[in-house]
């Protein structure tokens, strides 16, 4: 390897540590990528020339002398896009390198069905976004993008939705329909990834991520990094066979998990619970719209709605008893539950818990320990912006 690609891979690594952990001084960082402090000092003022990092003062006292802290500047003008998808809306934003927002997030309703059109019209979407924010595009670093569904991270291809014709990698065809490089990833697997940099996960080798939504995910944390499995699609948590139902799972299957706990399913059964006189502090809502919003269900469930408890809850204890098996099979230090469904999480911890007690053997349960994420909803985002730090080039 030549000098100055080892040069360049430092500095990208530089990068990452400060935007992973915000202000950090030489010696910390000499520690945290096992580089000697001479060669660390050079690289930090090298970035400093170029804009990327300033002094922020200095660093918290450990004893002895105070060294100087640094931080990336939030001035320097690059920008990330991310994207997070799911199968009713997608939401996009614009960061700054401190991850503070430059462009006030936009949503739009977009049905993940196979259509011809549904390409196109991400597509215009984001471009309409990136165009009226203002900023030059060799000002973007990249687009990270999470996506439900059977996602090949390498080689930008998702065998659930977004399906092209035969040889169309997606990252590549929305590279060139934004003008911009573009990472794509499974949504589970990038939450994974943001409670493991940002979220309760930090610091931690071995944690497991279940993504509560609109399907019911699993991003899997091993040794500290993202476990993918020999092909790429490890975690498909919901489509382990515990459900008693006859009903055929997307995948194709009957029996799957996911018929039972996603989203989708548990306000078709709170629609039908109150066509049948089902009282529910979501009826209003309900009768005027003749629908029922995912984030009203949630909301009702925390705001203490009966029916909406009820259904969650039984949802719940059947995520709980598939916990059980992952505690069995992999021994986590920590469960995080996040994902729009965290916003919930109180209620989701009682039937989770209970069905653990049931299922998994206790000294083994006990080694476990299951929080809600903080993040909650804007994991998926956030880790769609980690997804463009990790494989960027700083230009």
């Amino acid at each position: 390897m030549t000098v100055v690609k080892k040069h360049n891979l430092l500095r990208q690594e530089l990068i990452k540590q400060f935007y992973y952990n915000k202000s950090l001084s030489l010696t910390e960082l000499s520690k945290l990528t096992h580089k000697s402090l001479p060669l660390i000092t050079n690289t930090v003022n090298n970035l400093i020339e170029e804009g990327y990092v300033l002094e922020q003062g200095l660093a918290p006292s450990t004893g002895g002398r105070r060294g100087v802290a640094f931080q990336l500047n939030s001035q320097k003008q690059r920008y990330i896009i991310a994207v997070a998808v799911d199968q009713m809306v997608t939401q996009v934003v614009i960061y700054d390198l401190l991850n503070n927002v430059k462009m006030e997030p936009e949503k739009k309703e977009l049905i993940l069905v196979d259509s011809p059109s549904l390409i196109s019209e991400f597509s215009d979407f984001l471009k309409d976004y990136i165009s009226r924010s203002g900023i030059p595009l060799d000002h973007i670093l990249g687009v990270g993008i999470g996506m439900p569904g059977f996602v090949n991270a390498e080689q930008g291809v998702n065998h659930s939705f977004f399906k092209t014709k035969a040889g169309i990698n997606l990252k590549k065809h929305f590279s060139q329909e934004l003008g911009l490089p573009v990472f794509i990833d499974n949504d589970s697997s990038l939450i994974a990834l943001a409670e493991l940099k940002f979220g309760a996960g930090r610091n931690l080798k071995d944690v497991l991520v279940v993504n509560v939504g609109w399907g019911t995910g699993l991003g899997m944390i091993v040794n500290g990094s993202l476990f993918r499995g020999h092909s790429g699609y490890a975690g498909e948590f919901s489509h382990i066979p515990l459900s008693q139902s006859n009903k055929i799972c997307s995948c194709g299957k009957r029996g799957c998990l996911e018929v039972d706990t996603s989203l989708l399913v548990l306000l078709e059964r709170a629609k039908a619970e109150m066509d049948a006189g089902i009282s529910s502090s979501m009826e209003l809502v309900y009768k005027e719209t003749g629908n029922l919003s995912g984030d009203h269900f949630l909301q009702a469930a925390k705001s203490g709605d009966p029916l909406a408890v009820s259904i969650l809850s039984d949802a719940a204890f059947l995520i709980g008893k598939g916990m059980s098996t992952l505690i069995h099979i992999m021994n986590p230090k920590l469960i995080v539950l996040s994902g729009r469904g965290a916003i919930a999480g109180k209620i989701l911890m009682a039937p989770i818990q209970q069905a653990i007690n049931e299922f998994c053997i206790p000294w083994l349960a006990e080694q476990t320990e299951i929080q809600v994420s903080a993040l909650a909803s804007d994991s998926e985002i956030l880790g769609a912006a980690t997804l463009v730090i990790e494989n960027c080039s700083f230009n």
